[in-house]
């Protein structure tokens, strides 16, 4: 019965002029300042790590490569674990607030963890268990709070507000280094403040989402959690986002094939997901509205058909200045077209009390796949090269976004 069978449940009519009022609530607003403030930390400490790892301390690229799935794919389980104690405890503002504070602590742990391998592993794991457990009651959240007509240009203006901190991270991160005189451990502490002022943000400003009579809070199992794979409209979105996650080349990977053809300073690294990030900013609320009017599942291959183009390009001439520009432009297309249009793809065909769990199962299997992702991928250029590495990637995800395309995973998403 939670299946949406119309495309009102995909698509929506023309919107009215007041309807901005009514498609981005105060409390999207409120979690959509929590992720500006927390992404000026985490893109912080995103834009120097690939240098701090593979120039800093030497890794080859297959170690970057482990360190990296770990960074992103880490959250797999934690992921379903946040959204099932959000569901069955109805708290979901509690759960959010906890990895909120959990990857606050992160940012100090990379300080003490000095060049140790294996201690910097363990601080990201912890790092990205806050991001896990915090991301699906957190977009929960943005569901309950709006309506489902509107979903998509209301992850549109979270996805905004979240990506304008991501833009200012990296020119943050590199103020300190060149004030810092080079120092990664000020990167770090200052990335931990801005984290702990995104934490007093959330308790302060933004609204739980609890049922109104205890008829209306439901205990959540496991088992009824795993039962959400039976309905085939799910399963199929959770499927082909896993499959769509194994071909997806990770931003550090990108962003290092680019410093290594352009030969870029440590400094001016973190300025190059300033390019994606401009983009994602200024796209992700236009493809989150397009989304709800001609199909969310549309839009989402979009993006990855972006994404391949932006590989493709970095197979240009090394010279290529243009067409480096150019892949990260695509860059930003991908991530305005996929990131928040999955979710609100996903979120409709959810009943509210397992919405946390259901969404935490799509990026469970998404998050899994990216982190054997980058693994591959740094396999691939460990044992043959950095072009054949790429262009393998770039066929690999042209194949899948086909088969995707072709076999649709709810025929209301055409």
């Amino acid at each position: 019965m939670y299946i949406a069978t119309s495309r009102g449940a995909d698509t929506a009519a023309e919107v009215p002029k007041s309807g901005l009022k009514r498609a981005v609530t105060g409390n999207v607003v409120a979690l959509g300042l929590v992720s500006l403030v927390t992404d000026i930390s985490s893109e912080m400490v995103t834009a120097v790590l690939p240098l701090y790892l593979v120039l800093g301390l030497g890794l080859s690229p297959l170690q970057f490569g482990v360190l990296d799935g770990l960074y992103s794919g880490v959250t797999a389980v934690v992921r379903l674990v946040g959204g099932h104690l959000a569901d069955r405890w109805q708290r979901l503002k509690a759960v959010a607030c906890f990895g909120y504070g959990l990857s606050a602590l992160g940012k100090i742990g990379l300080m003490l963890a000095g060049s140790s391998t294996v201690a910097i592993g363990a601080v990201l794991a912890a790092d990205r268990t806050g991001k896990g457990v915090r991301t699906a009651p957190r977009d929960a959240l943005i569901t309950l709070s709006s309506d489902p007509e509107h979903l998509g240009r209301a992850f549109g203006v979270h996805r905004a507000m979240d990506t304008f901190g991501a833009f200012l991270g990296p020119l943050v991160a590199m103020a300190v280094l060149w004030l810092s005189l080079g120092s990664y451990d000020s990167v770090f502490f200052t990335s931990f403040c801005v984290a702990a002022i995104g934490v007093i943000i959330l308790l302060v400003l933004v609204k739980d989402h609890q049922p109104k009579t205890r008829a209306d809070r439901p205990k959540v199992s496991l088992r009824e959690t795993a039962g959400l794979i039976r309905q085939a409209s799910f399963r199929r979105i959770c499927v082909w986002a896993a499959l769509l996650g194994l071909v997806t080349l990770s931003d550090s990977f990108l962003y290092l094939v680019l410093q290594r053809r352009w030969e870029l300073g440590a400094v001016f690294f973190p300025l190059l997901p300033l390019g994606t990030a401009g983009v994602y900013l200024l796209l992700a609320v236009p493809f989150g509205r397009l989304s709800d009017r001609i199909g969310r599942w549309k839009v989402f291959l979009g993006g990855h058909i972006a994404l391949v183009a932006a590989l493709l390009a970095l197979l240009g001439p090394v010279d290529g200045g243009i067409l480096a520009v150019l892949a990260l432009v695509l860059h930003g297309v991908f991530y305005a077209a996929t990131d928040g249009v999955l979710m609100a793809a996903a979120g409709p065909l959810l009943p509210e009390h397992q919405r946390a769990s259901g969404l935490a199962l799509v990026q469970t299997g998404q998050a899994t796949t990216r982190m054997l992702a980058s693994v591959l991928f740094g396999l691939a250029w460990t044992t043959w090269d950095l072009h054949a590495a790429v262009l393998v990637a770039a066929g690999a995800l042209a194949v899948v976004v086909a088969a995707a395309a072709v076999l649709r995973p709810l025929r209301t998403y055409a």
